[in-house]
């Protein structure tokens, strides 16, 4: 197995005491975001796997996008970044 190099760490810790890889990471060419790749990004670059502006070029995303999925789960959980629940969750944050 060939392993790349990379800028910044190949793996962090999370608070529950579970790792997070770039392995982990859904694959650039995404389209379809589920609720858990929303998050698996978000807990990327929070716990610093890869920073913002990489997260922001790998896949395709604003700053406004990636904030928004971020507000969400501090505000509401993971659970709020499924698209049916975005009606649910939208009415507590106006």
């Amino acid at each position: 197995m060939h392993i790349r190099k990379v800028r910044g760490p190949r793996t962090v810790q999370l608070p529950d005491g579970g790792y997070l890889s770039r392995g982990d990471l859904p694959p650039p060419t995404t389209k379809r975001w589920v609720a858990s790749r929303k998050a698996t990004v978000v807990k990327a670059v929070r716990f610093g796997l890869i920073s913002l502006e990489e997260a922001c070029n790998l896949y395709d995303l604003t700053r406004d996008e990636y904030s928004s999925w971020q507000t969400a789960v501090a505000r509401h959980g993971e659970s709020a970044l499924r698209a049916t629940a975005l009606k649910k969750y939208r009415q507590f944050d106006q």
